[in-house]
Order: C-alpha cells, then structure tokens, then sequence
C-alpha cells in the first residue's frame, strides 16, 4: 500500500494538472458562452483523469520492461523498481483505460459517435509514447503528440461535448494548455537527457541537447503567456488575470535557464504543473464569472 501511494506521489504533478487543467480551461470558454453542461464537464474530467493514470502506468510498464528506468533520477517507479510485477502494471494500465473508454462512450452517446474515434486515437496514443516495437516517445514525438491529446483534442473536445460547436476561444486556450503540458514533458525530458542516452531513448531533449532544450522550455511558457492575451482578446480583457501563472511558471523558467540537472529538475517539473493548473483557474475563473 505504501509503495502505491509513494508512486502516486511522484506521479501527481504530472497527472492532477494535466488532468484538470484541459478540463477547467475548455469548461471555461463553454461558461462564457453561456453553453456549460456540468455532468458532461464531469464526464470530461474522469475521461481525463483515467487517461493520465493510463499513460504513467503504460510508461512504468513499458520503460520497466526495457530497461530505461534501470537508472532513473526521477519518481518511484514500479516495473523498473521490481515493486510490482510487469504484468500487474500492465492490468493496471488496461484498467485505467477501460474507464476512460467507458467514461468517453457516455460523452459520445450524448453528443455525437465521432467521438468514438477520437477516443480510440487517445488510447492509441497514450499506449504506444513508450509501448510496441517502435514506440513514438523513443522518437522525439512525444512533445507533439502531447501538445495534439492533452492541449489541443483535451480543451477542444471539453468544449465541444459541452457547446457541440467550434470556438476560436476554445483553440486558443488548447495552445496555452498544450504548452505547458509539453513544458512539464520538455523538463521532465531534460533531467533525463543522461540515462535517455545510454539506453538508446532518443528523446526531443536528447535529440536537440542540453542548451537547446532549456531555451523550448522558454519558448513554452511564452507560448502560453501568449495564449491568455488571444484568448481575452478574442473573449473579455478579465481573462489577461490568467498571465498570474508567470509567477509560478517564471521561476521554473529561470532555474532551467540557470542550469538545473538532475533532481535539481524535479522542482521544475512541480512548478510546471502548477503553472498548468494556474494558468486553467485564472482564465477559466474570469470567463465563467464574465
């Protein structure tokens, strides 16, 4: 029991913000206009929350089994630890799928079958950043594919399900969520540039290097500062209370420019996690009130 909690723990910063956060931001630009369906908000929200518990179970699985977390820096992991077997993580991260499928199906019934395919794309997706033969994660995607599910498809879809209809507003939230999301990837990614290496994972991190990788992160929170002014520009000036997640995100920022390294960086990724959840609440909050 306390092993599970431990990992949880290590897991939470990644997992809570990211959850919550495309949620909170999407629910947000369906409130301003005036189209907010709580249960579905709900409903979006265990779709999201199952899917991040899926993903850090897929990657404990499927890095233990290759061997990268043989040397990990980071978080507690299961596999790589020999705290739980391969198989039981593997179950667990099939489980955690199965809630999000079943969670998404309720969302499709009510608005539209599309849905369906969009859901079996995120499973796909989450299953295969560091699992199959060829996984994208090992390819320098993982960026990508993180900014497309839990930026764009996470408060895109949270609005859609909810309003049945597109939102430039909708959009440009997506990008500042999706940002931050990759930020909490690209520093996660930067601690582990050394181990990455040896073991043949050729991350985006390890792809551009150390200096490279410290000036996306930059990039990143720019790119989500320049979200909340689209997103009041394009909906109510109130919005701009959103540029408070600088104060969180702004520290994290200059300790990578300052040259963190190894659990240096893992301080880095928390504030990078909070700054996700900041920047959803302070724009969100303004919105529904708006």
């Amino acid at each position: 029991m306390a092993t599970a909690a431990q990992w949880f723990e290590g897991a939470r910063p990644k997992t809570l913000p990211a959850a919550i956060s495309p949620v909170l931001a999407g629910t947000g630009v369906a409130a301003y206009d005036d189209q907010l369906v709580w249960w579905k908000a709900l409903l979006a929200l265990v779709v999201a929350l199952a899917l991040q518990v899926a993903v850090n179970y897929a990657n404990d699985y499927s890095d233990g089994i290759r061997g990268t977390d043989d040397e990990r820096v980071g978080p507690l992991r299961l596999t790589g630890s020999r705290l739980a077997t391969p198989s039981a993580v593997k179950r667990a991260a099939f489980a955690a799928f199965g809630v999000a499928a079943l969670a998404g199906l309720a969302l499709a019934a009510s608005t539209t079958w599309w849905l369906v395919a969009v859901g079996v794309l995120c499973i796909l997706a989450a299953w295969y950043y560091t699992g199959g033969k060829r996984p994208y994660g090992y390819a320098g995607l993982g960026e990508v594919m993180v900014f497309v599910f839990f930026g764009l498809v996470a408060v895109v879809g949270t609005y859609y399900v909810q309003a049945e209809q597109w939102s430039w507003p909708a959009l440009y939230a997506a990008v500042g969520i999706g940002a931050l999301a990759c930020g909490i990837l690209v520093a996660n990614n930067l601690r582990d540039i050394p181990t990455d290496a040896v073991t043949g994972k050729r991350t985006l991190a390890v792809r551009l290097g150390d200096g490279r990788t410290r000036a996306l992160y930059a990039l990143l929170v720019a790119a989500a500062a320049a979200a909340v002014v689209a997103v009041a520009v394009a909906t109510t000036w109130w919005a701009l209370l959103g540029l408070g997640f600088l104060v969180i995100a702004g520290r994290a920022a200059r300790a990578v420019a300052a040259g963190a390294a190894g659990r240096a960086l893992i301080p880095v990724l928390q504030a990078s996690g909070k700054a996700e959840l900041a920047w959803a609440v302070l724009v969100a909050v303004p919105l529904a009130l708006a």
